[in-house]
């Protein structure tokens, strides 16, 4: 399915100036073209389009993933309340070392602490990952995975790893991974 992605403006790489009345079309886990929204939606009428009232760019790179995912346990709602629990926030240090940690756990931390990066506009991680059950998770998760921080680029033909990011704030509207959108703040 083609999709026009039309924000308030595209940047094309993280540090580049926006281009107001810019769009992104994605077909597949593609970028099929970038350029004017008019001229966008004119090749391709038959486009579906998303509108954001933000800017579009290149997904973020989590450097600090590992340590994230690995060194903090991310609770699951449901658990705060109980012992050593005290809310959703992520546990590390003597709070982490005081909780009974196994693999399922760890599997269960690592898919919560994604989501809180895909929240954040993170496309890519840098790795390795020490742990079996984050490993799974991360390679789940579709994002990708670096030896060491690489900055994003938006190109024609390169793979549709986008994050909307409000002007002011600088918070995370979506994140659109391999042309899939997987995070959408409500």
């Amino acid at each position: 399915m083609l999709t026009i992605h039309a924000p308030l403006a595209v940047r094309t790489t993280a540090d580049g100036e926006p281009l107001p009345g810019y769009a992104v079309a994605v077909e597949g886990d593609r970028i099929a073209a970038l350029g004017p929204l008019d001229e966008l939606a004119a090749a391709y009428p038959t486009a579906r389009v998303r509108r954001w009232s933000g800017t579009l760019g290149p997904g973020r790179c989590a450097a600090d993933a590992a340590a994230r995912l690995e060194a903090a346990y991310h609770p699951d709602p449901r658990e705060v309340g109980l012992p050593d629990i005290p809310s959703t926030e992520p546990l590390t240090g003597s709070a982490l070392a005081a909780l009974a940690m196994d693999e399922v756990r760890w599997g269960h931390s690592a898919r919560r602490g994604l989501q809180r990066l895909l929240r954040e506009g993170v496309t890519s991680l840098v790795g390795p990952f020490t742990r079996p059950a984050v490993r799974t998770a991360v390679r789940r998760s579709g994002l990708t995975v670096l030896p060491a921080p690489r900055p994003g680029t938006l190109t024609v033909g390169a793979r549709a790893d986008l994050a909307v990011h409000d002007e002011p704030d600088g918070s995370c509207l979506a994140t659109i991974l391999a042309g899939r959108l997987l995070h959408r703040r409500t």
